[in-house]
């Protein structure tokens, strides 16, 4: 047993339910419930894996797959033609996007009927980037371990169906943390297994590399990039891996961060480095995907580096580099600014790296939809302006594939943006509702007011946890070895201060925030001229990025007409309500959805609503040590003491393995 957790009453006000159905779903087809004909259906044209898909599971009229040049590469239309429909498009690819496009629409249970639809994808390059060890463990991985240690045929053609129907077209293998046995034949060979079993769905597959590789593989004194035998050595390693690989798509590089290694670390500069590499993959059509996450202990303001480090180099990288820059402009915060770099970088191409896996979203035991978030980048940043899109997956070995039901609903959110970054996240949501438990798959079916329920915990969920763990801009303030409770206090000594909570929220007895303004350290100034005076007056600011940019007094009258203390106490115990809510809705979903499911999903929401009070009792408490004010009247008050929050840890062991639970 561990030692005693937070506690908490759940009360249900709801009763009188019908009992759950007896069958169960253990969520190992995702979004694929599709029952397979009884009769194959006509499918004429084109031969291949759109074709079998179509003929196993597609209940209507004939189809006809067509080829027609001219169309883009992964683009399709379709058209009904009396009875019989359509399917054009100018590859493979685009063909099996055009049969899964077909096969929503049957699950969504619309008509298929008069359709005239023309789709193209938003970015040819739409990836996923696993976190994978070649000890089969995965880093922010919480659904168990890595599919791609001993692939098992089944899972692997699962996991390309899911992918394709979707529009994800490409997948890194492996950790950016990379290790350089990764470009080990032996790794190598493996590899090839992998990219034949997803070839066949249009995925191609790409390698994180450790920069150093030269010199811990290949024997050699340096990794530098304009050394003739590093450049000589990357050259014969990447014509052994296209050998094996003829449609290997490149790179991922993690250089000069945490630790990597990278071409500072021999004088040269990010853009050296990247177009090095470059260099020897240009002749089969490789592309270099270069992270901009970079950050220095003696930088003044973390989220200020990347911005300073590549900015000077805008225009200096070759055309096959695209920077892979994260959303925000810290790491994967519940809520933070677009990074700067969107707006800043114009000579050179980019590409956004989003978060699928919930590093700092409660893992896989909270219920946060991404879609809202993302779309919030996109707010800001025009689609237009990227070349790509990468997400750092939530996939492991665990039957479910994602650790919680719903965390699958992310894979498929960052699919379906990354082909059209327009998209609402309600109608994303919706289409995987329906294809997840709805019609197609068996009982129950989802009525449209049980539907709009679950919705509503879906687009609601992701602002929820911004309130119960850091809202009006709070920022990084995690537990020390992981990321999953609150320590705002957590600060050891001898630790680098950017590794620290109060790095983060500088709380005094002035009040609380970093100053980023043009009196601070100046972070404002990166954003265009509009952002920058907004941003910049404490005035203007939008309130829920407040103490990012400003170190707010604790008496700042807010606009809901409290001051900054109380309205930070009602945001905390907003999200707790919030969380509680959640769950006593899907409680009342029981007669209507499977039982495995529904049990699995409640035990997780039961987890998430306690984690909700322990995140506001811990962050309340402490914040009141600087503050000096008291707890409002009119909302619930902690329900532990600060003394109890501050010696309760979580194992780093549990926090890897959620679906074990905590509570045990």
């Amino acid at each position: 047993m561990m030692k005693r957790f937070l506690t908490l009453t759940i009360v249900v006000l709801l009763a009188g339910w019908k009992a759950a159905t007896a069958y169960g779903e253990d969520g190992s087809l995702l979004w694929l419930r599709l029952n397979k004909v009884n009769s194959p259906a006509t499918v004429t044209g084109v031969k291949g894996t759109a074709m079998t898909e179509l003929q196993t599971y597609w209940k209507g009229g004939p189809v006809t797959l067509k080829r027609q040049r001219g169309m883009d590469r992964d683009g399709y239309t379709i058209k009904s033609l009396g009875e019989k429909t359509v399917i054009t498009a100018a590859s493979d690819a685009g063909l099996l996007y055009g049969a899964y496009h077909l096969l929503r629409i049957q699950q969504s249970g619309l008509t298929s009927a008069n359709l005239n639809i023309h789709e193209q994808p938003a970015y040819d390059l739409r990836i996923l980037n696993h976190w994978d060890n070649p000890n089969g463990t995965v880093e922010r991985g919480f659904a168990g371990k890595s599919i791609f240690l001993n692939p098992d045929p089944a899972r692997m053609k699962m996991y390309g169906r899911a992918n394709a129907s979707v529009g994800i077209n490409g997948t890194v293998l492996n950790n950016v943390n990379a290790k350089p046995e990764a470009l080990s034949t032996t790794h190598l060979q493996e590899a090839k297994k992998i990219a034949d079993q997803l070839r066949p769905y249009g995925i191609r597959v790409y390698l994180s590399i450790n920069f150093a590789s030269p010199i811990k593989l290949g024997g050699l004194k340096t990794a530098d990039p304009l050394n003739k035998e590093v450049v000589g050595w990357w050259k014969n390693k990447v014509s052994e891996i296209y050998k094996l690989i003829p449609d290997f798509g490149g790179f991922l590089v993690k250089a000069n961060s945490e630790g990597e290694p990278g071409p500072q670390d021999f004088g040269r500069t990010h853009a050296e480095g990247a177009n090095m590499l470059a260099g020897v993959l240009r002749p089969h059509h490789g592309i270099v995907m270069w992270r901009a996450f970079v950050y220095d202990p003696k930088s003044s303001d973390r989220a200020n580096q990347a911005y300073e480090e590549f900015m000077p180099l805008d225009g200096q990288f070759a055309d096959n580099v695209i920077i892979q820059i994260k959303n925000g402009p810290v790491d994967f915060q519940p809520r933070e600014p677009y990074s700067p770099l969107f707006t800043g970088l114009k000579k050179t191409p980019m590409m956004v790296e989003f978060q699928i896996t919930q590093e700092y979203l409660g893992a896989a035991n909270h219920l946060v939809y991404l879609a809202p978030m993302w779309q919030e980048f996109f707010s800001f940043v025009k689609p237009g302006s990227l070349k790509a899109m990468a997400g750092v997956a939530n996939i492991g070995d665990d039957t479910n594939w994602c650790g919680h039901h719903f965390a699958q609903a992310n894979w498929y959110a960052f699919g379906r943006l990354a082909w059209n970054p327009t998209l609402s996240s309600e109608q994303i949501a919706g289409e995987w509702l329906d294809a997840t438990f709805g019609v197609d798959g068996g009982k129950p079916v989802l009525s449209a007011s049980v539907k709009s329920q679950i919705l509503s915990i879906m687009l609601e969920s992701r602002e929820a946890c911004v309130n119960y763990m850091m809202p009006l801009g709070i920022h990084h303030i995690f537990a020390g070895g992981h990321h999953y409770g609150p320590e705002p206090w957590y600060s050891p000594k001898g630790l680098r201060a950017d590794w620290t909570p109060p790095y983060y929220h500088r709380a005094d007895s002035i009040g609380l925030g970093f100053d980023r303004t043009t009196a601070g350290t100046g972070n404002v100034k990166q954003y265009p001229d509009s952002l920058c005076r907004l941003y910049n007056d404490i005035k203007t600011c939008p309130e829920n990025l407040l103490t990012w940019f400003h170190h707010v007094p604790w008496d700042r009258r807010m606009k809901s007409g409290r001051t900054f203390w109380d309205e930070l106490c009602h945001k905390y115990d907003e999200g707790v309500q919030q969380a509680r809510h959640f769950l006593a809705v899907w409680d009342a979903t029981q007669p209507y959805i499977d039982r495995q499911r529904f049990e699995e999903v409640q035990h997780k929401l039961r987890i998430q609503a306690r984690d909700a009070v322990w995140w506001r009792d811990a962050c309340l408490l402490y914040f009141q040590t600087f503050s000096h004010r008291p707890i409002p009247q009119d909302m619930e008050h902690p329900v532990h003491n600060l003394d109890e929050m501050m010696q309760f840890k979580i194992p780093i062991t549990m926090y890897e393995n959620p679906k074990y639970g905590y509570t045990k």
